[in-house]
């Protein structure tokens, strides 16, 4: 992975940790979640008019992905509704590296190298353990944080083979995020019976969420398309490096002695990474 490919990553994890911020701070997830939709639908369907078609073998990855990233939403809501931010949000994130390193082998071919690999484990392994307390993750919202986790996985593994068939990585986010808003606004009528309005939450900051998150991860596709997903998905996570320093000052979650030992561990992993 090349220094500018790894500080443009480093920088789409700043703004990954600011998004998922914004939505916990929301209040009403779903609500927040569904603004953030809508907000990315009508961006990228501006944004595909001025872009070329994604090469037709990427579609088929384009809707699969799209429809990954929905149960990653419901998911990932859930996990900030029974857990705190400072905990489910390691827990998502960590278990991801490992899991796209495996998929990426196993699907791609993509076998990291020594290096590598303990880049990858130690960054996982760093993230996971910012969610302890004690010698235990709380289990609130566990589950929850690991499914997200595996959603995410899976997402990625898909964008990094689909935007690499894709030949523009930048139509090919647009066209997947697209499709993903289309989803929001349907589910969200269906599940609480009752106009967008009427929700509760600040719709600016949720709608800016869905406007980074977009830019966020079409960085994140554009890097797997020039480097290892593996390696990508891994410096990618170091966003909770990012997210830890926010749960301080946004929601007062403390910053403790263990907690700075694990962001050691994953800035290890970090410069081990190819």
């Amino acid at each position: 992975m090349t220094a500018g490919i790894a500080a443009l990553v480093l920088f789409a994890a700043l703004l990954h940790a600011s998004w998922n911020a914004l939505l916990k701070r929301g209040g009403d997830g779903f609500w927040s979640m569904t603004v953030m939709g809508v907000a990315t639908a009508i961006a990228c369907g501006v944004a595909v008019c001025f872009l070329p078609l994604p090469a037709r073998a990427s579609w088929p990855y384009i809707a699969g992905s799209a429809l990954l990233h929905v149960g990653y939403n419901i998911f990932l809501i859930r996990a900030y509704r029974h857990g705190d931010f400072g905990s489910a949000y390691p827990v998502a994130r960590g278990s991801s590296p490992l899991l796209v390193a495996i998929g990426a082998a196993l699907v791609a071919g993509e076998t990291p190298g020594i290096a590598a690999a303990v880049g990858i484990a130690l960054v996982s392994l760093g993230i996971i353990s910012l969610a302890f307390e004690g010698r235990r993750v709380p289990g609130s919202g566990i589950l929850y944080a690991l499914g997200t986790g595996m959603f995410i996985a899976a997402y990625s593994v898909t964008d990094g083979i689909g935007g690499r068939l894709s030949q523009g990585a930048i139509a090919y986010t647009a066209w997947m995020c697209l499709l993903w808003g289309a989803t929001a606004l349907p589910m969200y009528l269906v599940s609480r019976r009752e106009p967008l309005w009427r929700g509760a939450g600040p719709t600016g900051l949720a709608a800016a969420g869905g406007i980074i998150s977009v830019i966020a991860y079409g960085i994140v596709i554009f890097a797997m398309t020039r480097a290892p997903m593996g390696s990508v998905s891994a410096l990618r996570e170091t966003s909770v490096l990012f997210a830890v320093l926010l749960a301080r000052i946004m929601f007062g979650e403390k910053l403790t002695a263990r907690r700075m030992v694990s962001a050691l561990v994953i800035v290890a992993g970090a410069i081990c990474l190819e």
